[in-house]
């Protein structure tokens, strides 16, 4: 191999971030550090010729975005935080993988300044860019005007072989070129080396004819250490102002380690104290001290500094002038920015009057949605090809849609424009990509994106959801078609475990409301809530809407479960809890039983995550622990419905897959009828019908 020297500035910073990144892998005895070494060049290139940022300012509003899609590769992005002045010390690179670090194996949002999605789960991060760059075009086509492009920077990102391989990239891909991003500029660390084999065994096609094909610019970069072809490649790729960019760099995964670069050994496991060394040399690097920065590398990186508060302070007074000629906009824009709900923004959101007929949750659902739209300029989102079913196109809210495509058949569309200011997303049928999308639109304060599609179907966007919760974004998921009740379609399309599989996701609020006016309270709590995501789950055959004279305010749905109905004297005999549509069958069960003599109180519980987080005083009062006979009515799965009921108590549940028939007749073949809760009840109560 031949010697590597520090002789230009350029080959100093680089190197400054390779090694900086093997020591703390090292030290870590932890992490992969192939990406860092191969990729530290186009980094470097990126974050000091490219990348519009502020270090003591992470959060900037206008400020370009990176993501390194590739997580497993973190020391790369913890090495150049560090270097470029963000608040990344380096005590902290040194307790990288560490308990209590900002530093995790894989990068997290929350957690570490200046790191823009949490990724890890190869894939998300490239769906992620996707979503970041259709909300910075979204909110340009609705601030900018002209003299002011208020809102105007790019997405980035280095994404790797194996991101590529999954199937949320070639989905989110595909939508990204339809869409024309042209401000979305993703590196390809092309080193053809996965975890465990060279992709020689799996990953042979063309990928600059596969994305040639979706829409994008490609390029390719042959020498990945070539700072100049890489930065000419990336001057290129931004003057594409119609298509997304796929940079490919063919690079040798572990650049410079003697024995183990171009293997798959150097990708997921650290080179091993002599190969530290070893590498060192090969780079003309000092062997000790470890975590070596050379003072005329740290000076050149912390230019980011000087050069961040210069940009972010013109921008702020290009931001008053804007304010002084556009008021309205600009408070609007100030109030996304802080991330603040206009007032009154729900202040038409309907009642919906008593009605033993019914409406379907999905029908109030969408009533709902188009009372709050035109007050909520955050609110963005489409389904996976469901809107009529899901009811939730934005009426008059226009297309995301790039300039120019809606030419030809443009049937389902929405009036009111078709260009990057409509709120309507047309996903196509890609599930797991729209949920990966929205967490990255999630990122820009302001903006609350939402997702539909049937709830058996949450299943393809389980990766997202998970990381949603993880990033405490708010994204809202509308999930209908919720139980056995939809019908004909059969047991493909009937979701059995899903509530309990949401259910199962930490820091997830999963609400089911019982009725419409529950729906509405429903859609309140999940526009409130700000650092959570909520999943909202309705039904798609009717169910009545309850008179709220006789029965307690659907704002009890605000703390997860609450007495709609109680025995006489507040002592019941046993107490009935249903979510979703099942509670109107515990409201007539409660009425049948009264001619037997059995006092009951009726409980609606939407959501066990809120009334996890009330009082255990509250909790008590409606669930005393006392009252030991306890019957839960939902259709789906009976896990994790014990600590309700306890162990003197029984749960009407469905333990097999549903079938297809007419909703109402799949509803009596399980069991979910006023007379079976009945019979069930006065078993638990050791009471002969």
């Amino acid at each position: 191999m031949k010697h590597k020297n520090n002789n230009t500035l350029d080959e100093l910073c680089i190197n400054t971030i390779r090694m900086l990144s093997i020591d703390a892998v090292q030290k870590a005895d932890s992490g992969h550090p192939g990406l860092p070494l191969d990729a530290a060049p186009m980094a470097y290139t990126l974050w000091t010729h490219f990348l519009k940022h502020n270090p003591k300012d992470p959060k900037w509003y206008n400020r370009d975005r990176f993501v390194l899609s590739a997580g497993h590769g973190s020391m790369l992005l913890y090495s150049l935080l560090h270097l470029t002045g963000y608040a990344v010390s380096m005590e902290q690179i040194k307790q990288f993988r560490q308990w209590g670090s900002i530093t995790p194996g894989h990068p997290e949002s929350e957690l570490t300044p200046g790191v823009e999605v949490t990724t890890g789960p190869l894939g998300q991060g490239f769906a992620n860019g996707v979503g970041m760059a259709m909300a910075e075009c979204y909110l340009a086509a609705n601030f900018n005007r002209p003299g002011f492009k208020i809102i105007d920077h790019f997405t980035y990102g280095i994404v790797s072989d194996g991101d590529l391989m999954e199937g949320v990239a070639s989905e989110a891909a595909s939508l990204a070129g339809h869409l024309q991003l042209g401000k979305l500029i993703y590196l390809y660390d092309d080193n053809q080396m996965t975890l465990s084999a060279s992709t020689h065994l799996a990953f042979t096609e063309d990928t600059q004819k596969r994305f040639d094909a979706y829409g994008w610019h490609t390029q390719i970069v042959e020498d990945g250490n070539n700072v100049a072809a890489i930065f000419a490649a990336i001057e290129a790729a931004r003057k594409v102002t119609n298509k997304p960019s796929l940079i490919l760099i063919k690079t040798i995964i572990g650049y410079g380690s003697p024995h183990k670069q171009n293997t798959f050994e150097v990708h997921g496991s650290p080179l091993g104290k002599e190969e530290v060394k070893l590498t060192k040399q090969f780079f003309g690097w000092p062997e000790k001290p470890d975590f070596y920065v050379p003072d005329k590398a740290k000076k050149h990186f912390q230019q980011a500094i000087v050069n961040g508060k210069k940009t972010e302070s013109k921008w702020n007074e290009q931001l008053k002038s804007y304010t002084k000629k556009y008021p309205e906009l600009a408070k609007s824009l100030r109030q996304l920015m802080k991330n603040e709900l206009p007032k009154n923004w729900d202040e038409n959101i309907p009642y919906f009057v008593p009605d033993a007929k019914g409406i379907a949750t999905r029908d109030a659902s969408g009533k709902v949605m188009q009372a709050i739209s035109p007050n909520l300029p955050g609110f963005i989102g489409g389904s996976a090809d469901l809107n009529p079913s899901t009811k939730t196109e934005l009426i008059n809210m226009g297309n995301f849609e790039g300039p120019g495509t809606s030419a030809g058949d443009t049937q389902g569309s929405v009036t009111g424009g078709w260009n990057y200011a409509g709120r309507n997303i047309y996903y196509g049928i890609r599930e797991h990509a729209m949920g990966s999308i929205s967490n990255g639109l999630a990122t820009y304060p302001g903006i609350i994106p939402f997702t539909a599609t049937f709830l058996v179907f949450s299943d393809y966007m389980r990766p997202p959801l998970r990381l949603a919760a993880l990033m405490q974004l708010q994204v809202i998921y509308v999930f209908t078609h919720d139980s056995i009740g939809l019908g004909e379609d059969g047991p493909t399309h009937q979701p059995i475990e899903q509530l309990a599989s949401l259910r199962a996701i930490p820091q997830l609020n999963v609400i089911r409301p019982a009725d419409a006016n529950e729906t509405a309270i429903a859609w309140q709590v999940a526009i409130e809530t700000r650092h959570s995501p909520t999943v909202l789950i309705f039904t798609r055959q009717k169910v009545p809407v309850l008179d709220r004279k006789h029965y307690s305010s659907a704002e009890g749905l605000r703390r997860g479960a609450y007495i709609l109905a109680d025995a006489p004297n507040g002592k019941p005999d046993i107490i009935l809890i249903a979510s979703g549509s099942e509670v109107s069958l515990i409201v007539a069960a409660q009425e049948k039983l009264k001619s037997q003599k059995v006092s009951v109180r009726i409980v609606s519980m939407p959501s066990w995550e809120l009334f996890a987080a009330q009082s255990q005083k509250y909790r008590d009062s409606v669930l005393p622990p006392a009252i030991k006979r306890r019957l839960a009515v939902e259709t789906g799965v009976a896990q994790g419905w014990e600590r309700y009921v306890g162990e003197q108590g029984d749960i009407i549940s469905i333990e097999g897959f549903g079938a297809s028939a007419p909703g109402e007749v799949n509803m009596k073949k399980y069991g979910f009828t006023v007379e079976n809760v009945c019979k069930r009840a006065l078993a638990l109560l050791g009471v002969k019908k």
